[in-house]
């Protein structure tokens, strides 16, 4: 089988929460469910906000990524987490 490669969008509830923290622990989310991070961005939005961005790497035959998009969800100080792209790698 292929691998995807899957963008996640992370919205944090408030400026202040450290996004380094959510991305540590996004990322052993990610990497409980067989996935890789591969590459992370921290993008400004408006009012000081920040978006922080996640793309990693997971093979097909595991199926859907909503498992970690939900799990994400649910992380401390995590407003909303959606993916974005979900594309199949080219070999």
């Amino acid at each position: 089988m292929a691998e995807v490669v899957v963008t996640i969008k992370i919205m944090p509830k408030s400026p202040d929460v450290d996004l380094e923290a959510i991305k540590i622990k996004a990322t052993d989310v990610i990497a409980e469910q067989k996935g890789e991070v591969g590459k992370s961005s921290i993008e400004p939005m408006a009012f000081g906000l920040k978006s922080l961005s996640l793309i990693f790497i997971r093979d097909e035959s595991l199926g859907s990524v909503e498992d970690i998009e939900e799990k994400i969800k649910a992380l401390e100080g995590v407003n909303s987490a959606e993916v974005t792209d979900v594309r199949r790698t080219i070999a």
